[in-house]
């Protein structure tokens, strides 16, 4: 069925008022978050700069900040196990969350802010043999 112009204006004039009100504030809701978005993404690129140089040393936190950013990198080869952050000290934990508040409207992908960030990445998977799933799925057809 085709729509006529104007007849989402002409059926909001029919919204009760509760549901205007709830449209407005989805529209304020996404104002404030487009205005936020340049200081989430500088705070996200920043956190993600110190969580790369944890995740390539050597430390018992390494491992899980390396399957983080490998679960952002390509979710469906690389799993992430939330109870993992458990074992993060917090300063790390805010950098996850900072990065992942950065990633849920992206710019571009996290390892595209590093040069060759795709070979650094896939050193990551295999300097703590992290799954990849994928890759195991296709090995066991």
């Amino acid at each position: 069925m085709e729509r006529k112009p104007g007849t989402l204006l002409r059926m909001s004039d029919k919204l009760s008022p509760e549901a205007k009100a709830a449209f407005a504030e989805m529209d304020r809701e996404r104002t404030e978050a487009h205005r936020q978005l340049p200081a989430i993404r500088a705070a996200g690129v920043e956190a993600l700069k110190r969580l790369l140089a944890v995740a390539q040393g050597n430390s018992g936190q390494c491992r899980y900040v390396a399957g983080f950013l490998l679960g952002l990198y390509n979710g469906d080869r690389f799993k992430v196990d939330l109870t993992d952050f458990r074992c993060l000290d917090r300063k790390i934990f805010q950098d996850c969350v900072a990065v992942l508040a950065m990633d849920y409207q992206p710019e571009k992908e996290v390892h595209c802010y590093f040069e060759n960030g795709g070979k650094i990445w896939e050193q990551l998977a295999k300097d703590w043999n992290i799954p990849d799933y994928a890759r195991a799925t296709f090995e066991e057809q």
